[in-house]
Formats: C-alpha cells, sequence, structure tokens
C-alpha cells in the first residue's frame, strides 16, 4: 500500500505544480524559441457578419448593449445584429423591440426562445437564421471595442482558421479584492492563450467575445459551452482556434465572492467531461502541439479537484518515511491555513486573497462535480448581480 500512496502523491503533487507553475513557464520558453510565428491580419477581409448577443433578463444592461454595437466600426452594408432573447421575462425584449423601431436603418432583429434552456441552446437555435458568412458571438453584459469585429475577421487569414477569440479586459479590478484576484488570474490566462493560438490553437476561448465561420458552427448539447468546446471541436478536425487580443470586449468581473464562486460552479458544470473530452487529443503524432497545450492548460486544470485531495490524504499517509514528507504536510497546512485566515479577517492583503481565491476555485470545482454526480447540474443559471 506504501507504494501505491507514493505514486498517488507525486502524481498528484505533479499536476498540480505543472497546471499552475511548469506549463505556464514552459510555454513562455516555447513561445520565445518560436517567436517567429506570429499572428497574421489582413484588414482587407471584411465579409458579411452577423453580431449575436444571447440575453436572459438583461434589462439592467441591454439598451448599453444595443447602442454598443451599433456603433462599431464595420460597412454597414455587411453587418447585421441579432438579439437572442433566451425566454427573458423582463423588459429585455420589449426594450430589444423598442430599439429596432427607433433604428429601422440598422439591420437588427430580435429572436425569441419560447422555453429557457440555456444560453447555448439560444445560439443554436438563433444561428439557424444566420445567413451571413461570419457570426460574431457577445454577451449582453460585455461592451464591445469599436474595432472588434474589424479585428476578428481581419484574423481569418487562411481556411484553416475556424475560431477566433478576442480579449477579455476587466474593467472593475481595483473595486474589490475578488474582480482584482479574477482579473490577475486572466491577465495570465491570456498570456497562455496567445502563445497556443501563434504556435497552433488555443484550448479554449471566452463567452465575452468570439467569431467562427457559419459554416463550421455546431450544435453543441446545451449543457456545454463554447468556450470550452468550440476550440477543442476545431482542433479535432484539424483546424485552427486563435486569439487575436486586439479585438476587446470589457467587462465587470464578480465583486463578491459569491458572484464569483457562483460563475465558476457554473463553468464546472461539465467538467469531468472537460478532463479528457476526446481519447484522440493524446495523439501527439497528429494533433502535435495541441497535445501538449490540452494537457498542460486543460486537463491538468480539470484535475485540481482531485489532486488536492489526494495530496493531502496520501501525503498524512507517509508522514512517518521522511521528514520531506512532514514539511510538504506542513506546507498544505499552512497553504489552507492562510485561506481560513482571509476569510475570518477580511483581510485585504493581496497573498493571502490570492490563496483564498485558490481555494475558492478548487471548492468551486468539487461543487461542480458534485452537482454532475447528482444530476443537478442545469445549463442555464442565475446571472451574477454585481457583474451588472
Amino acid at each position: 500500500m506504501e507504494l501505491l500512496y507514493k505514486i498517488l502523491f507525486y502524481i498528484s503533487g505533479f499536476i498540480i505544480v505543472w497546471a499552475m507553475v511548469g506549463y505556464p513557464v514552459s510555454l513562455k520558453f516555447i513561445g520565445t524559441l518560436l517567436k517567429n510565428r506570429r499572428l497574421n491580419k489582413d484588414y482587407n477581409l471584411q465579409p458579411t457578419v452577423t453580431v449575436m448577443v444571447v440575453a436572459h433578463n438583461e434589462e439592467k444592461v441591454i439598451l448599453e448593449k444595443l447602442n454598443n454595437i451599433i456603433d462599431l466600426d464595420y460597412p454597414g452594408n455587411k453587418i447585421e445584429f441579432l438579439i437572442a432573447s433566451d425566454n427573458s421575462t423582463d423588459k429585455t425584449n420589449k426594450i430589444v423591440k423598442q430599439f429596432i423601431k427607433e433604428h429601422q436603418n440598422m439591420n437588427i432583429r430580435l429572436f425569441e426562445v419560447k422555453a429557457r434552456k440555456g444560453k447555448t441552446n439560444a445560439q443554436n437555435e438563433a444561428q439557424k437564421t444566420v445567413t451571413t458568412e461570419y457570426l460574431v458571438m457577445t454577451d449582453a453584459n460585455s461592451i464591445m471595442d469599436k474595432n472588434s469585429v474589424k479585428e476578428l475577421m481581419a484574423s481569418f487569414t487562411s481556411k484553416d482558421i475556424a475560431y477566433v477569440s478576442g480579449r477579455l479586459s476587466i474593467i472593475n479590478q481595483a473595486s474589490s479584492d475578488v474582480s482584482n484576484a479574477e482579473a490577475s488570474y486572466w491577465d495570465s490566462d491570456l498570456a497562455i492563450r496567445e502563445i497556443e493560438g501563434r504556435i497552433q490553437t488555443i484550448t479554449a476561448g471566452n463567452g465575452a467575445l468570439y467569431a467562427c465561420r457559419t459554416r463550421d458552427y455546431y450544435d453543441f448539447d446545451p449543457i456545454q459551452c463554447h468556450d470550452s468546446a468550440m476550440p477543442p471541436l476545431y482542433a479535432l478536425q484539424g483546424k485552427r482556434a486563435i486569439a487575436n487580443h486586439d479585438a476587446v470586449a470589457y467587462e465587470k468581473a464578480g465583486e463578491v465572492i459569491e458572484d464569483e464562486f457562483g460563475r465558476k460552479v457554473r463553468m464546472n458544470r461539465i467538467i469531468l467531461k472537460h478532463i479528457l473530452p476526446d481519447v484522440r487529443i493524446l495523439n501527439v503524432f497528429k494533433y502535435r502541439w495541441f497535445s501538449y497545450f490540452y494537457f498542460g492548460h486543460r486537463t491538468c486544470r480539470y484535475l485540481l479537484w482531485i489532486s488536492h485531495l489526494l495530496l493531502f490524504l496520501t501525503n498524512s499517509l507517509l508522514l512517518v518515511n521522511s521528514w520531506f514528507y512532514v514539511i510538504v504536510f506542513a506546507g498544505q497546512l499552512l497553504f489552507y491555513l492562510l485561506a481560513l485566515v482571509r476569510i475570518l479577517t477580511k483581510s485585504n492583503n493581496k497573498y493571502l486573497t490570492l490563496v483564498y481565491y485558490y481555494c475558492v476555485t478548487i471548492l468551486a470545482q468539487w461543487v461542480g462535480v458534485y452537482k454532475i454526480l447528482t444530476g443537478k447540474a442545469k445549463p442555464f443559471w442565475e446571472k451574477a448581480e454585481s457583474t451588472r
């Protein structure tokens, strides 16, 4: 049994260290070696585009979003706007209809989804009405930079590029320690995605702003989300998903831990499937860098919940073996104690906050797994009010 404990201990430790330190450092090194691989753009590419906004009860932000998208810098005869209302029961539809009436010179449509089944289902239904060459998708609470559509379209410079993700910029980083921690996480993750996309393909996008060819759109199960499902799908098809971080969308992060925790639980509603969504990913000879990217950036991160538990349990069973195990166990206890101190003292110390934020992230994974196993995972959710 001792050998089994050691195997589990070292595997769990490797997964944690590789996910949080090893992979980002290795990718930065690889990016330096392959710095000649750059994102190509062609601003002469201006195909027809539909900007789709999915909304459920977004009366607080939908008018601002509507004014934002009609002000985008893109040829008016080549852009359409589609609001997919996911069975909204507040004033969202009324506001959109009034806006359409007041802007009859703009090509704006409202698609009303009759039964609420979540964002992905709304996208699936609304996409079937799209006739333009490309589809840009964005959230109701995300404000798009004026040049964002132009930037996304300029990135489709070859037929193998099927997906382009923009950059999510957090605008309320200084509002609270929670939003600051989330912004710090995004900054580091965006740096990783930039290198992945430049070398071959990214492993995930973000729902605030992304684009694909209409003919490449795929009807995913409503429980899934495009952020984590689209890039791997295209990679397995031999296509590329890339990031153009000059295409920017601005959004608020959750300012209270309850909102951010709820968001992370929603993100993990299909975590077990995402650990290894398709065994073909392991074929490094065929999928090359993507296999490496997915293992480090996704598989290891999606295993953090179980890795931390196994590391702690096996470490406690190996304490009598050597001082090494005692030191590692003490380090784990100290780490979790620091998170507890942050909870009890509500300190604004940035290091305590980062430890606390990380622990909340791991707990959210556990809740996500619990909901999957108990059949409580659902394709829709209540929005975080502090992000509106």
